[in-house]
Parts: C-alpha cells; sequence; structure tokens
C-alpha cells in the first residue's frame, strides 16, 4: 500500500478469485495457471501448466536462492578463517602473547588456526543445514503440504535421537567449549585424567593424544572431566636437589645456582630459558638428606629439556665440589622383646 493511499485511508481489496480457477489452480492460483484457463479454457491445461512450468520455476528459484546463500555464508566464514593465516596477523597476536605473558608459544598461532578451523567447519555445517531446511521447508509448501505435522514428527524425532545419543552431543558440545576457551591445542602436552601426551588432533568428539610411550588415545571430549596443560604460554622446570645432612648448605645453594646459570646462558638452552633461574632454598628435611628446592621458567614444553641438562651438570658439580647426595638410610623395626638379626662384622677385606 501507497503512502498516498495509506493517508487518504484506502484499504487494498483482496485479490477475488473465481470458482473455476480454485478448482483449477488450487487455492493460490498462480499467474500462469489464470493465465492459461482464461486462455484455453480447459482445466486440465491450466493444471498441467501449473505444475509442469509454474511451480518448477518456482521450486528452481528457490533451490537457487538457498545455494547463493549458503556459498555466500560459507565463503564469509572462509575469509574469516583465512584472517588467521595472514602472518601480520600472527604477527600481532604473537607480540600480544609475549608482552602479557611474558613467554610465547611457537604453537600459539597454530592452535588459534586449528582451532578457527574447526569452529569454521562447525559454522559452515550449521549454515548449511540451516539454509537448506528452510528451503525444504518452502518447496513442501509449493505442494500444499501440511508442515505442521511434519515440523511435530521432526520435533518428536529429534528428541528421542537426543535421547539416544546423549554421549555424542555431550561430547560436541564439549568440544565447542574446549575449543572456544582455548584449554589446548595441537602440539601441547596436557593431563587429562586416564592419559598424558602430546596432542596430536582435536575435534568436536574427541581429542587424540600419542603417550610417552608412542601409544595413541582416543579420548572422547564428554570424558574429560579435568585438563591440566603443562605447556600453556610458559613452563616451569622445578627440581629438589636433596643433599646429605651434613652439607654446608649456603655451599650447596650457591653452587645450585651457579650451575643454572649457566644453564640460562648457555648458547644452545638460552632460548629455552626464559627468565633467570630461582633456588627458593630448603625444601623440606627428610629422613634421607636435605631438599633444595631449584626453579626455572623455560618455554612450553622445554621444561624436560632443561631439567635433563640441569641434572647431569649437577651431578657433575657435586661431586667436583666434594658435596654428598642423600643415601637412603636402612632402619631395623623389630617387635618388643625380640632380638636383633645377626649381622656378621665386616671382614677384613671389606675393610
Amino acid at each position: 500500500m501507497s503512502a498516498a493511499a495509506a493517508a487518504a485511508g484506502v484499504v487494498p481489496q483482496a485479490q477475488v478469485f473465481t470458482e473455476q480457477e480454485l478448482e483449477a489452480c488450487g487455492a493460490d492460483p498462480s499467474a500462469l495457471c489464470r493465465a492459461t484457463l482464461r486462455a484455453t479454457g480447459n482445466e486440465w491445461v491450466a493444471t498441467a501448466s501449473d505444475l509442469l512450468v509454474a511451480k518448477p520455476l518456482k521450486i528452481a528459484f528457490i533451490l537457487l536462492v538457498a545455494r547463493l546463500v549458503n556459498r555466500l555464508a560459507r565463503r564469509a566464514i572462509q575469509r574469516f578463517i583465512a584472517g588467521f593465516e595472514d602472518p601480520a596477523l600472527q604477527r600481532r597476536v604473537a607480540l600480544v602473547r609475549e608482552r602479557s605473558a611474558g613467554a610465547l608459544s611457537e604453537t600459539g598461532s597454530d592452535r588459534a588456526l586449528q582451532r578457527a578451523r574447526t569452529m569454521g567447519a562447525v559454522f559452515r555445517s550449521v549454515t548449511t543445514a540451516a539454509v537448506w531446511s528452510v528451503a525444504a521447508l518452502m518447496v513442501f509448501a509449493e505442494f500444499d503440504v501440511n508442515l505442521g505435522p511434519l515440523i511435530a514428527g521432526a520435533g518428536i524425532v529429534g528428541v528421542a535421537l537426543g535421547f539416544g545419543a546423549q554421549s555424542l552431543v555431550k561430547d560436541f558440545l564439549s568440544g565447542i567449549f574446549m575449543l572456544l576457551e582455548d584449554q589446548f591445542g595441537v602440539g601441547d602436552v596436557i593431563d587429562c585424567g586416564e592419559a598424558t601426551g602430546v596432542v596430536e588432533g582435536v575435534n568436536l568428539r574427541t581429542t587424540r593424544l600419542r603417550d610417552v610411550e608412542g601409544t595413541v588415545w582416543h579420548v572422547p571430549n564428554g570424558q574429560i572431566m579435568r585438563v591440566g596443560n603443562k605447556s600453556q604460554e610458559w613452563s616451569r622446570a622445578l627440581l629438589d636437589v636433596e643433599v646429605a645432612y651434613d652439607t654446608d648448605v649456603p655451599a650447596a645453594i650457591a653452587l645450585i645456582k651457579q650451575v643454572a646459570d649457566e644453564v640460562w646462558h648457555d648458547e644452545e638452552l638460552a632460548s629455552s630459558v626464559l627468565d633467570e633461574p630461582e633456588v627458593w632454598g630448603v625444601e623440606r628435611i627428610g629422613p634421607d638428606g636435605i631438599a633444595i628446592r631449584l626453579v626455572v621458567r623455560t618455554r612450553p614444553a622445554d621444561q624436560w629439556t632443561v631439567l635433563r641438562e640441569l641434572r647431569q651438570r649437577l651431578k657433575a658439580a657435586l661431586d667436583a665440589a666434594g658435596i654428598e647426595t642423600a643415601i637412603p638410610r636402612t632402619v631395623w623395626v623389630r617387635p618388643p622383646g625380640s632380638a636383633l638379626p645377626d649381622v656378621p662384622p665386616p671382614s677384613a677385606a671389606d675393610a
């Protein structure tokens, strides 16, 4: 209705169809069917023209529009994902990570790209299903199909499938939240309860891990109750050095600090150690000796390499300085009133 007609209070009248047009062309006669009926006067020819020309053209137009909308939506999602592959964007993400955390994960950009690709696949699937579902309903409507029972039946089937596939739905929802929250990604070392290892693949249903023995674990996302990520943003090499009771503790602390600083300044390991190593001091006094704690902040997943090098150098340094490590003691436990076991005296050869 035009603005002038609305201002004048003119209400357009509903289009009136003849009984013959309604009988031949249905409740909503098309212009082609009515024109054919007026030209030929034959209801069968008019009905055939509607079924063979008008409705196929409408259906073809609906499918064409649905395909176009689907392609545009998928292309928009693909262009969004392609933005994560832009080197300039990756450098900006890396700079933000480095400034905020003081460390930069080499797999950070890869993880963001992998997460974006997975979510892009989800969005593409959802978009395709939604567009073609609407197109299918519009096609059914062209054949005067009552959509009420059809939608109700689809709803009942969906509820039945939902009850029958609760674990699958749980896996998918858990996978979506894990990707959105960036709990872990490909290349991270995680502990998810029953399995611990390097993440080799993440999708909406399962997470694939490879442990230190080479075993591949496929863990459903819905069964992951908690996740410990050992390689996100930065890691920490923690080492307790146990020395004997008669050790000069300040001298041992100074020696441990010296060895850790040597590892820090080593050219091959300098990129793995992020900060100056710290010796926190005596961690505990146990039955066998005194534990001195050393901590070193490292790049993600480099803590094990740094720990191996520290152990090797500390062993050599402690031996050279004559500092004894803690030695387990033998404790004899006997019931009250029983005699001690007979221990033969040391022989001259042992002496």
